[in-house]
């Protein structure tokens, strides 16, 4: 039976107030020779009951890669908020899923965590639930930065708004979105600026429209500087549809089909419409500079 300490939490953009659960979780497994474990939902609760869209800082996917890569998170039980979890009494949630289903032996949650049945489980009767049955059990409390509190609700308006430097900031790690490189126009390869085009997957935030300096992680561990546009290319479209396309800084591949990981840094100016190919080429090199001097320091 693999025995588990539980971070309690949907962790959408696995900031700087999750870090501390987190990190709590880490450490008590250690302590105890256990797994450290998330229980987490694929979607937000409060869109499955609601039916209201909740556009999030990460994709599923993300999350999971954040949670493992940046905590040493063993586990990721990312479950669908189905009928079970919405109607499950918070006792019984407890006991019956994470003490009996998970083997949970200590749980860590937020200030502000509720669960089970609407919402009635709080961080008081977690704690009080877990004494009776002889587990372990910690409450974190809220973490400011600059008397703000470090919240998704916060980072989301700041990765809407494109300032990457703040959200990075409260995240505690760049903005990142990781996708499959799909086949654009290849309008830039024609003019000597190949780039790599990425969507953004259903229920994510668009981080605002503009040009990034960004750094792309590849599947093989190289990570390369890059200037990345989101937006419709107006120099290029007259279309509506969104993309994220970045140009690799030192690279001659070919990357189709394959998963890159593509971290925000700053955002360096608005995306505008050239007169011409030539022009846009000439600011994209000006680009590139600017996103090379940034990211060697």
């Amino acid at each position: 039976m693999k025995e588990r300490v539980i971070a309690l939490g949907f962790f959408d953009g696995v900031h700087l107030g999750h870090a501390a659960l987190l990190r709590r979780a880490v450490e008590e497994a250690a302590h105890r020779g256990c797994i450290p474990a998330v229980f987490t939902f694929s979607r937000p609760p409060k869109e499955v009951v609601t039916g209201i869209p909740c556009p999030l800082i990460n994709s599923p996917e993300d999350r999971q890669g954040l949670l493992r890569r940046l905590f040493g998170i063993k586990d990721v039980l990312m479950v669908p908020f189905d009928q079970e979890m919405m109607t499950t009494p918070w006792d019984a949630f407890v006991t019956e899923i994470m003490v009996k289903r998970y083997h949970a032996v200590h749980l860590v949650a937020g200030h502000d965590h509720h669960f089970g049945h609407k919402n009635q489980g709080s961080p008081e009767l977690l704690l009080e639930k877990c004494v009776q049955l002889g587990i372990g059990c910690d409450i974190i409390p809220k973490v400011e930065r600059g008397g703000i509190e470090v919240s998704s609700t916060y980072i989301r308006r700041l990765v809407e708004m494109g300032q990457m430097e703040r959200a990075a900031e409260f995240l505690g790690h760049p903005h990142v979105l990781s996708q499959e490189v799909k086949h654009g126009r290849r309008i830039g390869r024609t003019i000597g600026i190949p780039t790599i085009n990425l969507t953004v997957p259903p229920h994510v935030l668009v981080p605002g429209h503009g040009v990034y300096a960004a750094k792309a992680c590849l599947p093989d561990g190289r990570e390369l500087a890059g200037v990345t546009n989101v937006g419709t290319r107006p120099t290029v479209e007259n279309g509506t549809d969104v993309t994220v396309e970045t140009f690799l800084l030192d690279f001659d591949g070919d990357l189709y089909g394959q998963t890159v990981r593509l971290e925000f840094y700053k955002r360096l100016r608005d995306e505008i419409r050239f007169d011409s190919l030539e022009s846009l080429k000439a600011q994209i090199a000006r680009d590139a500079e600017t996103v090379r001097a940034l990211l060697a320091k």
